[in-house]
């Protein structure tokens, strides 16, 4: 929906003294550059994530997929869509106001009277037809002030409107990363309980044969048991989020399933392989960029000052409201006792003429509405900075997480390789004699839980970079607002 150059013409029509503030852009608090961990992999124009369409660079085809019935079916974008139409509906009955107002009327009636001594005096026929007009000048620039709030207003709904995309998108990403996570530790858990089910016979066999104490076997079970159990809350995790997804895209959670991902067992590593395993260790490069520019890129921050170019023009509404009010009225027609004749000359009638009105004495209403005006514009103000400033501590955020959590999952990948040797060879010894079993359950039980931190680790990965996306306003400008 977009608002044509009729706005602007309407806002500096008839405006011989314009009242209130005109906007200024008041001073944030900024720095001159972000904080750029060590190392961090500079963006290049091939490679940066740069469109709105950002979520294509994860070159995953079901994402996309999901993408595109989010963007359709999301009920929270169509509530702010629903919100963006009603605030251009605003402005454009803002701008009617800037133009007279002309009715038409037609009336036709019959009626007697009697006077006092109870005769009649007849019956008498009236008809009529006539225009009405009445037109109030924009002296004093309360109407395009009206105007220019409701055009910030609108402006600011956009802005929202496309803050709620991002929001959703960015939400859809991470939801259905983290359950391609849970895909890799089914598969995880479904390995590990194999391995802990042979050991698990061992372990009996050798109790069978006199080598090994019952208390070995116990120990075995309850380790299996309690993985067993782990992999249950690991389906209990991915419906959660499989339901979380079918919320998003606009379908019910009972009827929306997806396919688990394709895995692959990697036997260098011991670990399971998927292509969303592999894209952490390809994460495409974001263009960082200075921190002003984020006052263009994120449409919080767009929405929030516009807010507050919309408060400010309201100021200058309610200075008008101390001074008189000009209306020029006219109204012209026919008026006849018959139908027949109507509109011949003798029966015409009109009038024109002006009138100033001006309250005199209202108990302080107009100053109160005015200081009610101006504190709501120091409030914008004050949330305009203080958007400005989460903006600037979510890219902090998230360049730090990436940066350390990248550095962290390289420790815990070689202390998974680490822990799984430490399995093979206390098992090597229990099975040898040398170790009781409680070393094997303690080696196991270490392994499993690096193996459970290692896809803690991508998952706050991907969560962190889709994180980065949003904090730097995900390829989005104030360009792309539609209203003028």
């Amino acid at each position: 929906m977009k608002l044509t150059l009729r706005t602007l013409l309407c806002a500096s029509l008839l405006t011989a003294c314009t009242l209130g503030p005109d906007y200024q852009r008041p001073s944030t608090p900024t720095a001159e550059s972000f904080q750029i961990p060590a190392g961090w992999k500079l963006a290049q124009p091939t490679t940066t994530v740069s469109t709105q369409a950002w979520w294509e660079d994860y070159h995953d085809s079901v994402l996309n997929r999901l993408m595109e019935k989010l963007n359709v079916n999301n009920q929270n974008i169509a509530n702010f869509t629903a919100q963006y139409r009603q605030a251009v509906s605003l402005v454009q009955g803002a701008e009617a106001l800037l133009f007279p107002t002309v009715s038409a009327n037609a009336a036709a009636s019959r009626s007697s009277s009697r006077v006092i001594n109870g005769q009649s005096t007849g019956t008498q026929n009236n008809t009529s037809v006539g225009l009405n007009a009445s037109w109030e000048p924009d002296i004093w620039g309360s109407v395009s002030r009206g105007v220019e709030s409701q055009v910030a207003a609108a402006r600011a709904s956009e802005a929202a409107l496309a803050a709620a995309q991002l929001s959703a998108r960015v939400a859809l990403a991470q939801t259905y990363f983290q359950l391609r996570i849970t895909d890799i530790q089914r598969q995880m858990y479904a390995e590990t309980l194999t391995a802990y089910k042979k050991s698990l016979d061992i372990t009996r066999n050798q109790y069978s044969a006199g080598v090994a104490r019952q208390l070995d076997v116990a120990q075995a079970e309850t380790l299996l048991k309690s993985t067993e159990a782990l992999a249950i809350d690991n389906e209990v995790a991915r419906g959660l989020l499989e339901h979380s997804i079918a919320v998003l895209i606009g379908e019910p959670a009972s009827s929306f399933h997806l396919e688990a991902e394709k895995l692959t067992s990697n036997s260098a590593t011991g670990l399971v392989d998927s292509a969303t395993s592999e894209l952490v260790e390809k994460l495409p490069a974001l263009p960082v960029g200075i921190p002003s520019s984020l006052l263009e890129r994120r449409p919080d921050v767009a929405a929030a000052e516009f807010t507050m170019i919309a408060a400010n023009a309201n100021i200058g509404v309610t200075k008008a409201a101390f001074f008189p009010s000009l209306t020029i009225a006219a109204s012209g027609g026919y008026q006849n006792s018959v139908l027949p004749g109507l509109f011949e000359t003798p029966n015409r009638v009109w009038s024109v003429g002006p009138s100033l009105a001006l309250s005199l004495f209202d108990g302080g209403a107009r100053n109160a509405a005015e200081q009610k005006a101006i504190a709501a514009y120091d409030q914008t103000a004050a949330n305009y900075r203080q958007t400005i400033l989460v903006a600037f501590q979510n890219v902090e955020d998230s360049l730090t997480t990436l940066n350390l959590l990248e550095k962290e999952t390289v420790a815990q990948i070689a202390a998974v390789k680490y822990s799984h040797d430490a399995v093979n060879m206390t098992l090597n010894q229990y099975k040898a004699g040398l170790v009781s079993y409680l070393n094997v359950t303690t080696a196991q039980a270490t392994a499993l839980a690096n193996e459970r931190t290692l896809m803690t680790l991508l998952s706050r990965r991907l969560v962190a970079h889709t994180g980065l996306v949003a904090a730097m306003g995900g390829g989005w400008s104030t360009a792309a607002l539609k209203t003028k």
